[in-house]
């Protein structure tokens, strides 16, 4: 009975042997055998992984297999952070790191390849690996963890240099190199290793000259005054067995040590750029110059003309930082001329940090030099008068003289219009002349057309854009209508008739939606943004009374975002570390709202009760996670397709010999 098991079983096993010995000469299918699925495992290193007393600055770790490393100067982080780049090569079967500061007594060493190890020929992923050892005479393991966010928008930051001090003192940071560093992935999430028991801050920083700690203003950075002392436990998590690469064939337990905290979030930010001096001077328009500077000052720069007389020539327009400057030429003459020679004198940042009176002598060409756009123009009259040619021996209506190019204002009116929206109109240029009584607004009501009341004003800050506010009623059509030569601009140039018909959606056709808040106090303002499906927002409102409320909401798709508006100014800012100043806290609600037609929602919403780095929805955060690198399973799949039994461990004992003949 025994000689028939046995014989039963070498029966069974013969055919799937020799299948995989007859078909293994090559890896890779199809169809020269079996895949190779499998990692580049270690199988010895110098020194050993884990070893203490090491006094030796190269580290030689060799593979099973050839491998490949991917993208090492941003993956591999080596803690301490090393001043001085150290060299990492890959060589057929091994990867070679060798140190080039000097070695610090009793500390130990990590080498985070994170997935940068593949194999050479299926790129098969070795997954995080991290060699460790120390020069003392133990092994430091505590680890901690979290993740870095934009702290405007809360997106991931990826690439981003973390940090700790043992020194809790605000001056390390700048004074001193972090003690163990490590660098955000796709998703902000970043592991700091090789801890040793203590208490310890957190810093994020975008480290622009490499020396591992904040000297530049410019550098994105992240910090708090949180304290914590690494601790661990033991803990369980699920691992999936997959049978094939479409079915689970078990979840298996698997015990690991969990080490805390784990959910450091930093919120990083830029300071406000005030080291002033002047980006450039352009002239892409015949009629304006622009001059953009680093960062703003109330006092605009001062412009004596060398080739022209500057008193009056322009007129100046500002953004709202007053970093960019454009000069409108008033006169044509000025349009006309190709090379403007000026002195201008401005605020600029000298070489102290001081602010000082900066002269400078500029030639301002124009990107289209005159002769080229009077040709340009000769051109489009001459097309012109062919066209008028043409009418005229057709016997149609033509033109004898070339019409006057009017001024085009851009009126912008929602296609669907709710009852607190407002009808935009931006100018090319600056205007000399506005005629409101031109502008006339009608309501239609029982059939019949009635003069609407309605408030037309420049946007504050904006001397080219204005708006039309009017007491829009739901379910009525509206006609918008500008007599001719309403606008006039700095160039003589007058606007043409206009009228446009406005139609305001019915209330049975729009919802609301109330959101009650907490988790922060009601002492500071709270503007509470509604967003569209692309993150741009869509209303903005601040909260009375821990209550938001949003009236005349289309139907549609929704996500919610707030900042506290610490300062009152309507606008979010941004933090400074030599002030010790956080940037204003922003929040998001961590999921979808949909509103629909006649639809009253109320949703509560805990501003602070979902940790900051799982609030922002996924679906409107730009960052994605990269790709993961996964390893396959193929020959599961192709031994269902032979009709043999899938046996994992035959099929690395053959790829094991194949590697061996090959070498």
């Amino acid at each position: 009975m025994r000689m028939l098991v046995a014989v039963g079983v070498i029966s069974y096993l013969l055919p799937l042997t020799s299948y995989l010995f007859s078909s293994c000469a090559k890896m890779g299918s199809p169809d020269g055998g079996w895949y190779d699925d499998d990692p580049p495992k270690v199988v010895r290193s110098v020194p050993d992984d884990r070893s203490v007393n090491v006094k030796s600055k190269k580290v030689t770790i060799y593979f099973d297999e050839f491998i490949k490393l991917e993208d090492a100067t941003n993956k591999v982080i080596i803690s301490p952070p090393q001043l001085e780049m150290a060299e990492i090569k890959a060589s057929g079967k091994k990867v070679v790191v060798e140190l080039q500061d000097s070695l610090k007594e009793n500390t130990t060493y990590t080498i985070d390849f994170s997935d940068a190890i593949t194999d050479n020929n299926e790129g098969n992923p070795m997954g995080s690996y991290t060699f460790t050892f120390s020069t003392g005479e133990q092994i430091d393991t505590f680890e901690v963890a979290g993740y870095v966010l934009d702290a405007s928008n809360l997106e991931p930051v990826k690439g981003m240099m973390v940090g700790l001090y043992d020194d809790l003192a605000d001056s390390a940071f700048k004074t001193k190199p972090l003690l163990r560093v490590s660098r955000t992935d796709s998703r902000g999430h970043f592991v700091v290793k090789g801890i040793a028991p203590g208490t310890y801050r957190a810093y994020a920083l975008q480290d622009m000259d490499n020396d591992f700690h904040y000297t530049q203003r410019g550098e994105m950075l992240a910090f708090n005054h949180e304290t914590f002392s690494p601790t661990s436990k033991p803990d369980t998590r699920i691992d999936t067995i997959w049978r094939d690469s479409l079915h689970i064939d078990a979840l298996r337990p698997v015990p690991y040590t969990h080490f805390l905290p784990d959910d450091i979030t930093l919120l990083a930010f830029t300071h406000i750029q005030t080291d002033r001096y002047l980006l450039k001077t352009e002239r892409k328009d015949p009629e304006k110059f622009s001059m953009f500077f680093t960062y703003g000052h109330p006092e605009l720069p001062l412009i004596k003309g060398m080739n022209f007389e500057a008193d009056s020539a322009f007129v100046i327009e500002t953004n709202e930082k007053q970093d960019t400057i454009h000069y409108w030429l008033r006169d044509t003459a000025l349009v006309n001329q190709d090379t403007l020679r000026m002195e201008v004198t401005y605020m600029m940042t000298d070489t102290l940090g001081n602010l000082v009176s900066q002269t400078d002598t500029l030639e301002v060409l124009a990107k289209t030099p005159y002769e080229k756009r009077m040709k340009d123009k000769a051109k489009e009259i001459e097309k012109w008068q062919k066209e008028q040619e043409k009418k005229k021996k057709r016997d149609q209506p033509y033109d004898s003289i070339y019409p006057v190019q009017p001024l085009k204002p851009d009126i912008r009116i929602p296609s669907t219009m709710v009852p607190d929206e407002k009808v935009r109109i931006e100018m090319p240029n600056p205007l000399v002349r506005c005629d409101t009584s031109a502008i006339h607004l009608y309501s239609q009501i029982d059939s019949l057309w009635y003069e609407a009341a309605y408030v037309f004003k420049p946007v504050e800050g904006k001397i080219r854009e204005f708006e039309i506010t009017a007491e829009w009623r739901p379910d009525t059509e509206y006609s918008l209508e500008i007599d001719s030569a309403a606008f006039e601009n700095i160039y003589g140039q007058v606007s043409d008739k206009y009228k446009q018909g406005i139609k305001v959606k019915k209330l049975d056709e729009l919802g609301t939606l109330t959101l009650n808040l907490s988790g922060v106090t009601d002492t500071i303002p709270l503007r509470v943004q509604l967003l569209n499906s692309s993150g741009n927002v869509v209303k903005e409102i601040v909260a009375k009374n821990n209550v938001a409320h949003f009236d005349y909401v289309m139907p549609n798709k929704y996500y919610v975002s707030a900042f506290l508006d610490a300062n009152s100014n309507g606008k979010w800012d941004t933090g400074d570390y030599d002030a010790d100043l956080q940037p204003e806290d922003v929040f998001y609600y961590n999921r979808e709202i949909e509103c629909k037609e006649k639809w009253d929602i109320t949703q509560a919403w805990n501003l602070t009760g979902t940790p900051r780095f799982k609030q922002k929805p996924s679906a409107i955060t730009k960052q994605k996670p990269d790709a993961e690198k996964k390893l396959k399973n193929r020959n599961a799949d192709r031994a269902k397709k032979l009709g043999i039994p899938y046996n994992k461990d035959k099929i690395i004992k053959v790829k094991k010999q194949d590697n061996e003949k090959d070498e």
